[in-house]
C-alpha cells in the first residue's frame, strides 16, 4: 500500500483513502483545500479531521489508532456523582455554541497553544448555523461553567474540544452527552486521538480499520430533527 501525502484542490471536495495516510507523522493524509461545509461533511464521513496550528497549511488526519467512547463503557465515578448532588447544574444544547468554542480556544491558549485557529473557529461556527456542529453547555445560576462541541451527521458524535471553568464541569458535559446519545440510540463518540483524560472516563483505542468499519455502520443512522434543537436537558443525569 502506497503511503503518501496528498495536496487537496480548492474546488474538489473528495478525500483520498484514509489507509494512505503517512506513518510519520502518524495519520497525516492531506494538506490544503479549505474548511467549507461540504469539505467538512465529507471529511468526517470518511473518518478524517482537520488539525493544524496558526500559520500552518490546513492538514487532514486519519491516525492509525483512534480514540473512541463506547456509550456503555463511559465511567462515572462516585465522587462525580457526589459532586453533582452537592452542586447541581443545568445542561443545555446549542444555547451558546460561539461561547463554548471561544472558551475551548482560550483554555488551550493559556497552556500549550491551540489548533482552534480563527479560521477553524469561523468554519465550525458556520457549521453550527448549518446544523452540522453542536454544543452542550453546563450552567450554574446562569454562569457558563463548562461545555463541549463536535460534529454529528450520522450515529457518531465526533468530539472536537471541551472546557471547564470549575472542577468537574467538562466531565459533567461529557456525561450529559453520553446520556443524550443513549436516549437517541446513537452509536459512539469519536475522540480522534488518545487522550488520558478521556481514557480515565472509559475511552478506548482501536485500529483505524476497525474504526472505519464502525463509522460506516453508523451511517445508516440519521439524527432526529429534534435532537439538536436548542433546549434544556431535563433529568439528564438519571
Amino acid at each position: 500500500m502506497t503511503k503518501q501525502l496528498y495536496q487537496l484542490a480548492q474546488s474538489q471536495f473528495a478525500f483520498p483513502d484514509p489507509s494512505h495516510a503517512l506513518d510519520d507523522p502518524d495519520g497525516l493524509l492531506a494538506i490544503g483545500g479549505c474548511l467549507s461545509l461540504t469539505r467538512l461533511k465529507n471529511a468526517y464521513l470518511s473518518g478524517i479531521f482537520p488539525w493544524f496550528s496558526e500559520h500552518e497549511p490546513i492538514m487532514w488526519w486519519s491516525p492509525s489508532e483512534r480514540g473512541i467512547v463506547e456509550l456503555d463503557d463511559f465511567h462515572v465515578s462516585k465522587s462525580l456523582r457526589k459532586h453533582l448532588k452537592k452542586h447541581p447544574v443545568t445542561v443545555t444544547i446549542n444555547h451558546a455554541f460561539e461561547e463554548v468554542i471561544e472558551a475551548c480556544r482560550d483554555q488551550r491558549l493559556d497552556t500549550d497553544g491551540t489548533w482552534i485557529t480563527p479560521q477553524m473557529q469561523q468554519a465550525y461556527i458556520k457549521a453550527h448555523y448549518n446544523g452540522l456542529a453542536h454544543s452542550l453547555e453546563v450552567w450554574r445560576e446562569g454562569e457558563l461553567l463548562g461545555g463541549l462541541y463536535g460534529i454529528m451527521q450520522t450515529g457518531v458524535f465526533c468530539g472536537e474540544s471541551m472546557f471547564h471553568h470549575q472542577t468537574n464541569c467538562s466531565k459533567l458535559a461529557m456525561w450529559a452527552l453520553v446520556n443524550w446519545l443513549k436516549r437517541h440510540d446513537a452509536h459512539f463518540i469519536d475522540c480522534q486521538l488518545e487522550n488520558p483524560y478521556l481514557m480515565s472516563l472509559g475511552a478506548s483505542v482501536i485500529p483505524r480499520e476497525e474504526f472505519l468499519t464502525k463509522l460506516n455502520k453508523a451511517q445508516c443512522y440519521t439524527p432526529a430533527a429534534s435532537m439538536w434543537q436548542p433546549q434544556e436537558l431535563i433529568a439528564i443525569y438519571e
